[in-house]
């Protein structure tokens, strides 16, 4: 099943996208996307009732806005470093250890909603990333079962502003956590839907190919992430994982590049679907 929120802005509505591409509004279901969909069983109660209700439910046409698929989060962690291809362009060793921080709840935002420069900007950057969607309360959790933790995947892109996230201090979350850094979507597709373990992924800034890889380039793979997340913090249902991007981001193109208002950045994940960003300046949005 693949879900999605459409609507205004903070006004999204409840949806699901039919087999045959077609989106319908869930919104008699009853239930939004949040933490209490995901922790009780929500996915199940909602595929038997789109079974039984789904083609009389109402069509939401293609132009409606998409808003993140899923009620805001209470925390999204973001892993850094977490493909070889990524650490090698930076010519550093694989980390021995899952590399983690937070991007600000506030950062989260639709799919395909401006991009947003932050006052002071010079070197905001792109990584398309997988996010995993948390499913069930996951504390102490073992390896083994980790994925009955999961309740889906999505596309993130992890955007990072370097000098607030490397120079200001060398604290990551500076960079990681400004407004509309977190495009989240354009929908959860469940576990059922793909495996997580070969996904190919790709960007692009103004229709120039900047990033392409896979999720078999993963240093600590889903299991391993959600297992090793859970041991320092417990993820509650609806909380977002952000599991590291390819190489081609643009602090360690030669030479450098980054965002300018006017660009147009692209991504998708195979499965996952795709997003389109219009980068704006802070006077902008």
């Amino acid at each position: 099943m693949r879900i999605i929120r459409f609507g205004a802005p903070d006004q999204e509505k409840p949806g699901v996208i039919l087999d045959d591409g077609s989106r319908i509004d869930v919104s008699g279901f009853g239930q939004d996307f949040d933490e209490d969909f995901f922790g009780a069983g929500g996915l199940v109660r909602l595929a038997a009732w789109v079974k039984q209700n789904g083609a009389r439910a109402p069509r939401v046409d293609d132009g409606v806005r998409l808003g993140p698929p899923a009620c805001r989060p209470s925390k999204i962690v973001g892993v850094g470093l977490n493909y070889h291809e990524h650490a090698r362009e930076q010519g550093i060793d694989p980390p021995k250890e899952p590399i983690l921080f937070m991007k600000a709840t506030t950062s989260y935002c639709g799919p395909n909603d401006d991009l947003r420069i932050p006052r002071g900007s010079r070197k905001t950057d792109w990584e398309i990333e997988l996010a995993v969607v948390i499913g069930r309360r996951a504390t102490y959790v073992e390896k083994a079962d980790a994925l009955s933790h999961v309740a889906g995947y999505a596309i993130l892109n992890d955007v990072s502003e370097r000098e607030f996230q490397i120079e200001r201090g060398g604290q990551w979350d500076k960079g990681k956590g400004c407004d509309t850094f977190a495009p989240f979507g354009p929908w959860i597709a469940t576990t059922e839907e793909l495996d997580f373990g070969n996904l190919k992924m790709w960007l692009t800034v103004n229709g120039e190919r900047k990033q392409e890889g896979s999720t078999s380039d993963m240093i600590f793979d889903v299991p391993t992430l959600v297992s090793y997340i859970s041991q320092f913090m417990t993820l509650l249902p609806g909380d977002i994982i952000s599991t590291g991007t390819p190489p081609g981001v643009g602090a360690f193109a030669k030479p450098p590049t980054f965002l300018a208002p006017g660009d147009i950045v692209e991504a998708g994940i195979d499965g996952l679907g795709q997003s389109r960003r219009r980068v704006v300046g802070p006077s902008e949005a």
